[in-house]
């Protein structure tokens, strides 16, 4: 029995909970847990998120999830007016919802407004530093909880400490990692892949993109990588998002392939929403690819992943509960350094020069561990 807080929120006057999380596609699927947790402490209360709207499909079809509410970020673009009209509309529903208890995960100042203007009974959010005006916070929320000191903590446990600190404790099971694609996208998926004539659980997927360049390995190291597994039998079905700079990544590795490699690459780059790419993932033997929310989402639908790990932490963002090689390069003492590349000037040279051989090795390493997953 985990010892309780002296404050601890008495869970039997909990009927609804706002969780929100105001960040990026990885980061609002690694708060999954938090609402599986939130359902199994609290099996007859409802359990909403808020989210940004691009985001959304993230969490859409989590079982324990009964309403997402969505921010879009495009309102602003709109016009003043619309932009308040959004906004009172986005509050008229959440007070309707008269929520008990409010999980804040993120730093983003909403959740002031939002503690403040709902009222909940109980409000979470991290402790506050000196400069962010804690005066305000602490009138607006009843619980804080702190961020790892000294060893860094993996997110999906740091969002959980929001949690704990009102006296709720995952379980095992909890802390996995939650996205279903949805029947739609799974049939869509399979029809590429028959149309391709691609085997489910035959193909490797990789991703060499993020929408941050600094976490990117050199295309041509990709491509090299991309030929050798197809050398070795696999179909490559290459993924990115549908924007100009990930194109060009992808673009940068398909020029580099060998002639007889081309044959058993596919690009997909652009042609996938979400909940699609989600889909492509959980048919694929192996995911490899750089710190990002596909390398999240491969943790999600329990496909082994290789992640290259640059700036930023893999004690922090690795594949979270699936098997799962990190490459980083042990030759640079400054990493995780956690800037947009050497110096700020957007390349990260503990990338640039990863070795492939490296890369290869632990692919194939991943793949005779895990060849009985299929």
């Amino acid at each position: 029995m985990m010892p309780a807080p002296p404050d601890r929120v008495p869970l039997a006057r909990v009927r609804r909970v706002l969780v929100t999380k105001l960040r990026h596609h990885g980061d609002v699927l690694l708060a999954s847990p938090v609402v599986s947790t939130l359902k199994r402490a609290l099996p007859e209360a409802e359990i909403d998120a808020l989210v940004y709207a691009e985001t959304a499909p993230m969490l859409i079809n989590h079982p324990a999830l009964a309403h997402l509410h969505t921010i879009d970020r495009t309102w602003k673009k709109r016009g003043l007016a619309r932009q308040l009209s959004e906004e009172a509309r986005l509050y008229r529903a959440l007070r309707r919802r008269r929520y008990d208890l409010l999980v804040h995960l993120t730093e983003h100042p909403r959740g002031l407004m939002l503690a403040t203007m709902l009222r909940p009974t109980f409000a979470v959010t991290r402790v506050r530093g000196e400069r962010e005006h804690p005066r305000l916070w602490r009138r607006a929320f009843t619980h804080f909880y702190p961020l790892p000191k000294g060893r860094p903590r993996h997110t999906v446990e740091t969002n959980l400490d929001a949690l704990r600190r009102i006296g709720i404790h995952p379980s095992v099971e909890d802390r996995s990692l939650v996205m279903l694609p949805g029947a739609p996208a799974l049939a869509r998926i399979d029809a590429m892949l028959e149309e391709r004539a691609i085997a489910p659980k035959r193909f490797v997927q990789i991703h060499p993109g993020s929408r941050w360049l600094f976490k990117c390995w050199p295309s041509d190291r990709m491509a090299a990588l991309a030929a050798k597994l197809a050398d070795d039998g696999y179909a490559i079905a290459i993924t990115g998002a549908p924007e100009e700079r990930e194109r060009a990544i992808v673009d940068g590795l398909l020029g580099a392939l060998p002639e007889p490699a081309r044959s058993r690459v596919h690009d997909f780059t652009g042609k996938l929403s979400l909940l699609e790419l989600c889909a492509l993932t959980s048919r694929a033997r192996l995911f490899v690819g750089v710190d990002s929310a596909p390398m999240h989402i491969a943790a999600a639908v329990g496909t082994p992943a290789v992640a290259l790990f640059g700036p930023s932490d893999d004690q922090e963002w690795r594949p979270w509960g699936v098997a799962h090689r990190v490459v980083a390069s042990p030759d640079f003492p400054c990493r995780p350094c956690r800037n947009d590349g050497c110096g700020g000037g957007k390349v990260s040279e503990c990338l640039t020069t990863l070795p492939v051989d490296r890369v290869i090795a632990a692919v194939d390493s991943l793949l005779a561990e895990t060849a009985s997953i299929r």
